[in-house]
């Protein structure tokens, strides 16, 4: 069974600066090795997908730690095996990015349509990705579909239709009700963050 994964990068970066702060980054590579230990499986192929922050004329000392952080961050994501990055840049006036979306919503139902996978991993807090996974879902009845989401970055809806796997690194959040779909998995983080020096 080719198995890919499809990482909202963004998402995933905003995700572990929440819980972690700028003094640590997670080790991509460690987490990776994490998800196939625990889910028993092998990614044939990882897509990233990410934009680089906008820096400031002037930056603040906060925006300098968070910039360097993501820097690491996306530099130790890119030195993994099998990975696929993509990147694209954001609006100088709104911080929005441009392109991203698209390209991971593009490539998760153009690689449906071509068959590159059976079985299907997104690794997103975002609900705007729903639609794309239906699509899949409705003309791909064959194809697995599965979430990622970390413990502070959920894609509540999609919880209701897909297999999801919720990573708690620091503390369980609370879900107003219990479902079926949802399977919960402790990590700890000791071994999965890499501390910056020189801060």
């Amino acid at each position: 069974m080719t198995t890919y994964i499809f990482i909202d990068g963004t998402n995933l970066y905003a995700a572990q600066y929440e819980l972690f702060g700028p003094k640590k980054y997670l080790n991509f590579s460690k987490l990776i090795e994490k998800i196939e230990l625990r889910l028993k499986i092998k990614f044939d192929k990882i897509y990233f997908y990410a934009s680089y922050s906008p820096k400031s004329e002037k930056p603040s000392q906060k925006e300098k730690l968070y910039l360097k952080n993501e820097a690491l961050f996306y530099r130790n994501v890119k030195q993994i095996k099998n990975i696929v990055f993509f990147t694209d840049y954001r609006s100088k006036t709104s911080g929005k990015e441009k392109e991203v979306d698209v390209k991971l919503t593009a490539d998760l139902i153009t690689f449906a349509f071509l068959k590159k996978y059976n079985r299907l991993f997104l690794l997103t807090g975002d609900a705007d990705f729903l639609q794309a996974l239906f699509s899949v879902r409705k003309y791909h009845k064959d194809i697995k579909i599965n979430l990622i989401c970390i413990e502070n970055k959920i894609m509540y809806q999609g919880l209701f239709y897909f297999r999801t796997y919720l990573f708690i690194f620091k503390k369980k959040p609370i879900l107003r009700r219990k479902f079926d779909t949802l399977e919960e998995i402790n990590f700890n983080s000791k071994n999965l963050f890499i501390d910056i020096k020189n801060l």
